[in-house]
């Protein structure tokens, strides 16, 4: 390839790159909102602050087990997520 060639694959992926990111952070606030609700209707108390830690450690605890989720299925493929040079 051409140098030329590389700079407008580069410029693709990192376009691809971007969009697929915007649209992840689209759906991850569509999400935040939506579980937010749930919480809201479930705790139907005077304090906001007991709905929003509620809310923080089940989010807390979706990212955890989804991080490790993650990692072992890339561990399974033989990807590492820590990799150290």
């Amino acid at each position: 390839m051409t140098k030329n060639n590389d700079i407008k694959v580069q410029i693709l992926k990192t376009i691809a790159t971007l969009i697929t990111t915007a649209f992840a952070l689209t759906a991850g606030l569509a999400w935040n909102t939506a579980i937010q609700a749930i919480i809201t209707a479930l705790f139907k108390s005077d304090s906001a602050i007991i709905g929003l830690l509620v809310y923080a450690i089940i989010v807390t605890m979706i990212a955890v087990l989804a991080t490790v989720f993650i990692g072992r299925a890339l561990g399974k493929v033989g990807i590492e997520l820590d990799e150290k040079e």
